[in-house]
């Protein structure tokens, strides 16, 4: 039997998602039907799926703390995600522009699989405070297509896991090819983001750190953005920089610029929000 539903695309600098509503939590997606919506020959084509969805049909707890949507979010591969940083903001642009919430002064809380976040407005578009990080300290070796030798990642969580490797120069990052997925070793037990930066000259102007990144996500492959990505770069540049590092900074992806802000143990993320189109897919 097959299934009509509804489908709204968006982006946040190129990181694209389909959309579907369902505030009563009454579709179970299969890993099989996100995937076939991520398609990009044969479905609606996209980095991932954000299921809209009432945090009481999920996870009262969430609803009860204020929560009352809660992000279902789903890589391409039909696999399950702890956060998207793209993809909050994407959200929280359609329950305004579709009507099913207001955002105040202090913005909205939103339900994750790393709990509930809250989104503003910034000059950027929205803002999403990701919460507090870690920076994982064991020692990582990054293989991938395109450097010589392996090179030493950390690894940052922001919610979900990253890897973040510094590159020498703009040529080795463009050289990369990330069609093949990169190798960690050790592997992380649930993998991880792997991010390839490089520093913008200068660094620093102001008080505001600048740095360029390509990113092969987890259970999609490359991208042109990537929101945890981006805070997680910035966190290990600022780390490797030291005690003088910015707390500000600003990551160009291949799909845009997005701002990082590092306050009180917590990182927050600013970027833009697009809705493209919106239509109807027959899932089988």
């Amino acid at each position: 039997m097959s299934t009509t539903i509804s489908f709204t695309k968006g982006h946040g600098t190129g990181n694209d998602f389909v959309i579907v509503p369902d505030p009563d939590g009454a579709l179970d997606l299969t890993e099989d039907q996100v995937a076939a919506l991520c398609d990009r020959h044969f479905g609606v084509g996209a980095d991932g799926v954000l299921r809209v969805v009432r945090s009481a049909a999920i996870d009262p707890a969430q609803a009860a703390g204020g929560a009352e949507w809660f992000m279902d979010y789903r890589n391409a591969d039909g696999s399950t995600a702890e956060m998207c940083g793209n993809g909050i903001r994407v959200y929280v642009h359609y329950l305004l522009q579709s009507g099913l919430a207001a955002l105040g002064d202090d913005g909205i809380l939103i339900g994750t699989r790393n709990g509930a976040l809250r989104v503003t407005r910034s000059d950027l578009g929205y803002e999403a405070d990701l919460g507090r990080f870690r920076l994982e300290r064991g020692d990582v070796l990054v293989r991938a297509r395109g450097l010589d030798v392996a090179r030493p990642g950390l690894g940052v969580d922001v919610g979900n896991p990253h890897v973040v490797v510094a590159l020498s120069s703009e040529d080795e990052l463009a050289g990369l090819d990330l069609t093949a997925h990169p190798i960690l070793d050790p592997a992380p037990p649930a993998g991880a983001n792997v991010e390839f930066v490089v520093p913008a000259d200068p660094l620093v102007t102001g008080d505001v750190g600048a740095v360029r990144m390509r990113v092969f996500e987890r259970g999609v492959g490359e991208t042109l953005s990537c929101g945890t990505g981006v805070a997680a770069t910035a966190l290990a540049v600022r780390d490797w920089a030291g005690s003088g590092a910015p707390d500000r900074w600003t990551v160009d992806v291949p799909g845009g610029r997005l701002g990082v802000r590092m306050v009180d143990g917590h990182v927050l993320l600013s970027g833009p929000a697009t809705l493209v189109y919106s239509g109807q897919f027959t899932l089988a």
